[in-house]
């Protein structure tokens, strides 16, 4: 939990490991039905290292299950804002609708804030407070996509709307870099090769570790300690990129384990986005890999802009538990 002077944030990659529900994805889901957060089951699931599936001609590759199960303690009357939808970029792609649940039911708000992220507002009275949700995404079943080519822009030829992401942020203290990056990639030819390298060396320097998260911690802590958890390890890569002129912002969103090893309990996951000839790109200086099922939610300038929850007062977390997960639509075939 992060205290700032806007109210408590839960941030992605932050939360007490512990809290994490260690149940199998499919037995969660099987609980959740029998309470009603989810539609009654016509689906089968894979619990074991997964690959991407070709549905018939016609269908989508990969149907991707999200839902999530948050749970506070209110001591008094609080304002919060949330961001638990999916991204409006991958709104086309919601087969099931994706609303916000809350118990008690409360009057909520939606609005879109000025990174185009959908976010929900509302008052909670004393008490416990569920939130809760689940929707169904059909995907390309690819792979984060990759580009080699890819150009870097000079500050003079860059939108204006993208010169914000080149500045410092809470977590990201650009003008301590300068020097720093410049040393390390400044050498390295301009362009997608130059973003890798970054990945690369924050990959191998930083280790991951739940027990020192904490948040307060900004790029430079994570360049000094190297260790921290995955919004660290975005944080520090953002922070080289706009040090060296490439317009870089926080991600965060559903990240499957589909082609690798089920980590349990499963959280929120946060990446970053590069901006080259034109458009954004993925990159994850955590994972490093080009991944599938990458679902996103919202994006800014770092993990401040992205809080999943913002209570204005306090909000104390007792449960908390997210999925997504690959659903393969009973009576469809598979090659």
């Amino acid at each position: 939990m992060d205290w700032s002077p806007a109210g408590t944030q839960l941030v992605a990659c932050e939360r007490n490991a512990p809290l994490g529900d260690q149940r199998p994805a499919s037995a969660f889901l099987a609980s959740k039905r029998e309470d009603g957060l989810l539609a009654p089951a016509n689906t089968c699931f894979r619990e074991t290292l997964r690959n991407p599936i070709t549905f018939r001609t016609g269908a989508p590759k990969m149907l991707i299950r999200l839902a999530y199960d948050i749970q506070f303690d209110i001591p008094a009357t609080v304002a919060m804002v949330t961001l638990l939808n999916v991204h409006p970029s991958r709104a086309a792609d919601l087969l099931e609708p994706d609303e916000l649940r809350t118990e008690p039911e409360l009057e909520v708000t939606h609005y879109i804030d000025s990174f185009g992220n959908r976010c929900a507002r509302f008052v909670a009275p004393p008490g416990q407070l569920r939130l809760s949700g689940s929707t169904l995404v059909q995907d390309s079943g690819e792979v984060d996509e990759v580009n080699w080519n890819a150009r870097e822009q000079t500050v003079g030829d860059l939108p204006h709307e993208i010169l914000s992401f080149l500045l410092n942020s809470r977590y990201c203290e650009v003008d301590r870099f300068s020097s720093i990056a410049f040393e390390l990639f400044g050498q390295i030819e301009p362009g997608w090769g130059r973003v890798q390298a970054i990945c690369n060396w924050v990959h191998n320097k930083v280790a991951f570790n739940y027990q020192h998260a904490r948040p307060t911690k900004t790029a430079l802590d994570v360049f000094t300690e190297r260790v921290g958890v995955c919004r660290d390890f975005q944080h520090l890569a953002i922070a080289f990129c706009r040090a060296l002129n490439i317009p870089a912002r926080y991600a965060t969103g559903y990240l499957c384990d589909i082609g690798v090893p089920v980590v349990l309990p499963m959280d929120f996951s946060a990446w970053f986005e590069v901006y080259l000839d034109g458009r954004w790109w993925t990159f994850d200086a955590r994972n490093n890999q080009p991944r599938i099922g990458r679902i996103l939610m919202a994006t800014g300038r770092d993990a401040s802009d992205v809080a999943i929850t913002t209570s204005f007062g306090g909000a104390h977390l007792r449960y908390f538990f997210v999925v997504a997960e690959e659903e393969i639509a009973a009576g469809i075939a598979t090659a």
